[in-house]
């Protein structure tokens, strides 16, 4: 099965008024991150295998299986990204958070790659449901001290 091209990762760019430091809690904190994505069991550690979790919809039981690839505080963030559907392939992806410094704020680029040619619906809902993601994540660091 032939991936899709590179053009057709998900790339999301975001400024956030807020320091890396602080982003980079709301990535790596599994409290904080269940606020803004999913509840978790997430650890920083690379090679730690950790889980999503969701209500399930059809077709999908709203667990992500991951695996810490890389944590380069706090710059650099990545993890397999896995999910099992009904009658469609695995879904084998790798997310990637890289994090610039920018004036008092951020620069948050969020990029998801890895789908193959019969995923490009999936990649097409998931880059739906990151752009609201990244919007309760920018409302949570508003409330974060």
């Amino acid at each position: 099965m032939e991936p899709l091209s590179p053009s057709q990762a998900i790339v999301i760019d975001r400024y956030l008024s807020h320091a890396p430091e602080k982003v980079w809690r709301a990535l790596t904190e599994k409290d904080l991150l269940s606020q803004w994505l999913m509840t978790n069991d997430f650890q920083p550690i690379v090679g730690h295998h950790f889980h999503l979790r969701r209500a399930p919809m059809p077709h999908w039981d709203g667990v992500v299986k991951c695996e810490v690839l890389e944590v380069n505080p706090p710059h650099h963030l990545s993890y397999r990204w896995n999910t099992e559907w009904e009658s469609q392939p695995e879904l084998n992806t790798v997310v990637r958070w890289t994090l610039t410094p920018d004036g008092a704020g951020t620069l948050l680029r969020m990029e998801q790659t890895g789908f193959q040619a019969t995923q490009l619906h999936n990649r097409n809902g998931a880059e739906y449901g990151w752009s609201g993601f990244l919007t309760k994540l920018d409302s949570l660091l508003g409330e974060l001290e």
